[in-house]
């Protein structure tokens, strides 16, 4: 029996697995908000406490912050874990922390058909590194690579780099949020963090006006983004700060996914991951995210031939941790 788990600054998810089923289908799965546990263990504790599994020999954990060694500091929630306190407390012999994007990353090979929306067809290496990016909470980034035998997934913090404005509003994005934030990273602006950023621009901008329905909505809701998202989408009446909000931020999404293609030479392929893109799937589908990506003056034409999928199963990382956790037993 195996325990795995997507660990995000917003919500979680748990399965237990056997090697008999494998990682894509688990025996048992649950969804927690994240804050309202003060520790993963407690939350462990009460998903365990509604399956009564037999003996758990294994754990992998895919958590949304940067694994050093044995220890990761949660970047979205005050949580700092360690695979020895966890196999302690979980009383797990082989427990084992992973970046969530590297356990999204080692799930692409279980990924077709349904589970993929492909944005650009593209020329893929078979054997080629693959790029994933993922805009959650934060803005996850990772990168895959075949060694001859396999694929072997590579964690990455690049969603904490510099931002870098592609146009006169973009470069005025980037002096609104300096101000207030200092750093401006790519996760301060496409992410789950970054809509509200976005939205909080354009309206100090002038250049857009609040209709009060879109105020009321935006006052009452816990999460901004599907209400900007669903105010985007809507055509009666039309929301013009909401839909520029959106294709702003599919704009900057896109010359990101780009860097990190270039970066990687991610000539197997990119992937869109994250609980937002599926949200909006119909604005990266518009153009707009692929010009963005293609974007990059004199690697136009070979990051043209790159393919571009957005990963529609919201189990990926769960399934990569499972997989990485089935890997774990003797």
């Amino acid at each position: 029996m195996i325990l795995a788990g997507d660990i995000g600054g917003t919500k979680s998810v748990l399965g237990l697995f056997s090697r008999q089923s494998g990682p894509e289908v688990p025996l048992a799965e649950a969804v927690f908000p994240s804050r309202s546990y003060p520790t993963l263990e407690e939350m462990i504790a009460e998903f365990l406490s509604h399956t009564s599994p037999e003996r758990i020999e294994a754990a992998c954990f895919g958590v949304a912050g940067p694994v050093s060694g044995v220890r990761v500091s949660v970047t979205n929630l005050p949580w700092v874990l360690d695979e020895a306190a966890l196999a302690s407390a979980l009383q797990v012999p082989r427990v084992r922390l992973i970046n969530d994007l590297q356990a999204v990353a080692g799930a692409i090979s279980m990924l077709h058909g349904k589970d993929l929306k492909t944005l650009n067809q593209g020329r893929p290496a078979a054997e080629g590194p693959r790029a994933v990016i993922a805009p959650g909470t934060g803005l996850g980034e990772a990168f895959l690579t075949w060694d001859g035998k396999g694929w072997t997934s590579h964690p990455s913090e690049g969603g904490h780099t510099d931002f870098a404005p592609t146009s006169e509003v973009q470069i005025q994005l980037l002096r609104f949020l300096g101000r207030s934030l200092g750093h401006v990273s790519w996760e301060s602006v496409c992410s789950g963090i970054g809509f509200p950023n976005i939205y909080a621009f354009l309206l100090d901008s002038g250049s857009f006006e609040e209709p009060s329905w879109l105020r009321e909505s935006l006052e009452g809701a816990r999460d901004p983004i599907p209400v900007i998202v669903d105010a985007a989408l809507r055509e009666d009446p039309p929301c013009p700060i909401c839909r520029e909000a959106v294709d702003l931020f599919v704009s900057m999404l896109g010359a990101e996914a780009g860097n990190l293609a270039l970066k990687v030479l991610a000539t197997g392929g990119v992937y869109i991951g994250g609980g937002i893109p599926p949200k909006i799937l119909p604005f990266l589908e518009g153009g707009g995210f692929m010009e963005a990506f293609r974007s990059k003056g004199r690697m136009s034409g070979l990051i043209g031939e790159i393919p571009v999928h957005v990963i529609l199963n919201p189990k990926a990382a769960l399934m990569g941790a499972a997989e990485e956790g089935m890997r774990m037993l003797p």
